[in-house]
């Protein structure tokens, strides 16, 4: 979810072109040219001429400098023109008024641009705090589960896509959700804060995995009829730790089941799956939560579609539970980018949203 985000929860860093400050040597650029000319104006084997060069200083500055300082190279290169010490060909009247109208718009330009940039930057720190609120990083500990996650929305510049995921404690134990709601991008986010607030309060309210997914199923069809042909819904995995011992409880609702990593080994959970959320049904034929005892170091990993139906350049599906088989030895913490890096290096071009999350039981902690 989009300051960039830190690595584990899906960071976006954005490039110079893209709004950020510019590199070092977009500044260093026009001062070198100054300085350049101005040097070589001195040596006999370059050609007097090369004052041409100057024209393009103001500009150049423009792009990582204020107004003042604009203002500042804009006289320096009309100064390293006109002094005769430089042994520069002296421009014309004409020459000089077209390089002080250029030096004087580019300051004029410098002005609008910075506060361009900071409007942008005030509504982009708004933006990503009101993403942060609607999807949080996950803590690394929620009571005795101890969470590792990625989030990589297919929107640049988001933090928040069509992908949720939450880990939560509650009353009757520790309670996680991972699921895609239909569409993604900026589209979805509306249905994503109405999900996840439906989840926050189903953990403090209901009993069991089932309950939070009847009352998650109302809140889509409630939202859909709100909006004619609407049609809101959205896949999603349940996870409810019990209070003490060491089983947590699964149901999917149209979302593929989690994979279990024990030791070296890597297997599916065998569910029994109810419908997708927000169809009406889940009352009618909801799925059958299964019930998995976790063993010392078992981590229980959920993906969303941009990992599963991510695709190479033959078309061929990410084979991810092969994959996880590589990476078994990989700490907790470290899992969720090594799967983004083999991801990446997989799949040419990523196009939806990618959103990991991994759990592990550990008694130790605060239950």
């Amino acid at each position: 979810m989009v300051k960039p985000r830190k690595a584990a929860t899906g960071a976006y860093r954005r490039s110079w072109l893209s709004g950020a400050p510019p590199p070092r040597w977009v500044r260093v650029l026009p001062v070198l040219l100054l300085v350049g000319v101005g040097v070589a104006s001195f040596t006999d084997s370059v050609p007097v001429d090369i004052g041409f060069l100057l024209g393009a200083v103001p500009p150049l500055a423009v792009l990582a400098y204020g107004p003042l300082a604009t203002a500042f190279l804009g006289a320096a290169t009309i100064g390293l023109l006109t002094i005769p010490f430089f042994h520069l060909d002296r421009p014309g009247n004409t020459d000089l008024f077209t390089l002080g109208f250029v030096a004087t718009l580019c300051v004029f330009v410098s002005f609008v641009r910075g506060r361009r940039d900071q409007q942008l930057d005030l509504e982009r720190t708004v933006a990503e705090t009101a993403q942060r609120a609607i999807v949080p990083d996950v803590r690394r500990r929620v009571g005795s589960v101890r969470c590792a996650s990625l989030y990589r929305a297919a929107e640049r510049g988001t933090l928040v896509g069509g992908d949720f995921f939450d880990v939560r404690p509650g009353p009757h134990g520790v309670r996680a959700v991972l699921g895609d709601v239909q569409g993604h991008g900026l589209s979805a986010v509306a249905t994503v804060a109405s999900v996840l607030g439906a989840f926050r309060e189903a953990v403090l309210d209901d009993v069991d995995a089932e309950s939070i997914a009847a009352r998650l199923d109302r809140r889509l069809v409630v939202d859909s009829a709100r909006t004619e042909h609407a049609e809101l819904f959205a896949t999603a995995v349940l996870l409810d730790f019990a209070p003490h011992g060491r089983e947590v409880r699964v149901l999917a609702c149209g979302h593929p089941p989690p994979v279990l990593l024990r030791g070296g080994a890597v297997s599916t959970v065998e569910l029994d799956p109810g419908p997708p959320l927000g169809l009406g049904l889940a009352d009618v034929t909801p799925g059958t939560a299964a019930t998995v005892s976790l063993l010392p170091g078992d981590r229980l990993l959920l993906a969303s579609d941009g990992v599963l139906e991510a695709r190479d350049a033959s078309g061929a599906f990410y084979p991810f539970a092969e994959r996880l088989a590589r990476m078994t030895g990989v700490g907790l913490d470290r899992l969720p980018d090594e799967i983004w890096a083999d991801l990446s290096r997989f799949t040419p071009e990523i196009q939806d949203d990618v959103t990991l999350l991994i759990l592990s039981l550990d008694p130790s902690g605060p239950g």
